[in-house]
């Protein structure tokens, strides 16, 4: 009935249906440069954290030099990056697979025009063949710990799914840096962070979504899974709302504290059932980009050592994998309620030839925000639970998965 009267009133209707995105779990990057011999190598020349942060700065075309704006700090940690999705870009289509990210709030996609040998390896945007493409003529950097992506803006068709959207800003891609991006198995990424998180000028994807009207609710929500393997798996993206199918009970909402990334507050966090961190309270961001749990290095080796974590001369944490069911369990409270993760929750098992190692699911992260050091909420947390992410009440909401 509803819908019936906006149409009498206004003389269309251009809300689309839910948009279902299939999503693939695939090897990360830092498990193929493991299983390739090649991980020690990288992370001595790139210490482990400088490849997780990154800052963005578009340029105006004639701009003498690229000098990176370091006065905001983004989040990309890809080498950890996991879930993937197909999208499409111009007219006719040519099909892309992206992270969907909400730790960041930009697309971007390899140019034809690419130099570097990680575009040799991946699909790229072919201007010249889109009859709706649009140039730009600005340029933007990014910058990874392994070197700066570089690359020119545009606009053209964007789909997703059955969706359209007009005139989608983008980046293209002309330089990759370092090695890292050959073994990656996406070609981009696609952000689905607030606007205030963008560097490309114009609105985000989901922003131009929700312009053009195409959703009845500005909500979307995952459906991440893990196989007990640790081995590829499946997953949704769903645009436009939420599926009962994949949740029980009622969901639960957190308010988001800042509206750029998806940042919430964690109450504090429990070691077996006492409170051993952030006590006082901390932040968080809700990260698809990332499959690891992130947080203050202090409190990370604290935590490590709680769980009985050793380190690596390569910064990882390993734990034996024969006594996982004696370590203890880590709970995360948030706006009241507890979401308890087991030892086999957070450890990560991965098979190097014919062995077993066990790695831990904790990360440390030296992110700074105006409220003070940032935890990272990525995969090991969201493949435990459903997770919606609502622009209309700005809040996050997390759900029992059903089994």
């Amino acid at each position: 009935m509803q819908r019936l009267l906006l149409l009498l009133l206004f003389g269309t209707w251009t809300s689309t249906a839910l948009i279902r995105i299939p999503l693939k779990q695939m090897y990360t990057i830092r498990n193929q440069l493991r299983a390739s011999g090649l991980l020690e190598e990288f992370l001595r020349e790139h210490h482990p954290d400088t490849f997780s942060r990154s800052f963005v700065q578009c340029f105006p075309p004639g701009s003498p030099s690229m000098q990176l704006d370091r006065s905001r700090e983004k989040i990309y940690n890809f080498m950890d990056a996991q879930f993937y999705g197909e999208i499409s870009l111009g007219t006719p289509a040519q099909n892309f697979s992206v992270i969907f990210d909400t730790g960041s709030a930009d697309l971007w996609v390899p140019s034809s025009y690419c130099v570097s040998q990680a575009c040799a390896t991946h699909r790229h945007f072919k201007a010249f063949e889109s009859t709706s493409f649009e140039q730009d003529g600005r340029s933007f950097g990014i910058h990874y710990g392994s070197g700066q992506l570089l690359g020119v803006m545009a606009r053209d068709t964007f789909t997703i799914g059955n969706m359209t959207i007009e005139k989608q800003e983008f980046g293209e891609s002309v330089y990759e840096p370092g090695s890292t991006f050959v073994f990656a198995k996406f070609d981009g990424v696609l952000g689905l962070g607030y606007p205030a998180l963008a560097e490309i000028p114009g609105n985000p994807v989901f922003d131009n979504i929700i312009a053009q009207n195409k959703l009845d609710q500005a909500v979307f929500s995952f459906h991440l899974t893990k196989s007990a393997d640790g081995a590829t798996s499946d997953g949704e993206l769903l645009i436009g709302g939420t599926d009962k199918d994949f949740y029980t009970g009622e969901i639960h909402w957190i308010p988001v504290t800042a509206r750029s990334y998806w940042q919430i507050k964690i109450d504090r966090i429990a070691v077996q059932g006492t409170s051993s961190l952030c006590q006082k309270g901390c932040q968080a961001i809700v990260d698809t980009g990332t499959s690891l749990i992130g947080g203050p290095p202090s409190e990370i080796l604290t935590l490590q050592q709680l769980i009985g974590a050793s380190p690596t001369s390569i910064g990882e944490f390993v734990l034996d994998c024969a006594r996982l069911s004696s370590l203890p369990h880590v709970t995360f409270v948030l706006n009241g309620k507890e979401y308890t993760m087991t030892p086999q929750q957070y450890v990560q098992k991965e098979m190097l030839g014919d062995k077993t190692l066990c790695f831990s699911g904790f990360q440390p992260v030296d992110i700074m925000a105006a409220e003070g050091p940032l935890w990272i909420l990525g995969d090991v947390f969201l493949t435990k639970h459903y997770s919606v992410f609502d622009r209309e009440h700005d809040r996050v909401g997390f759900a029992s998965l059903k089994h």
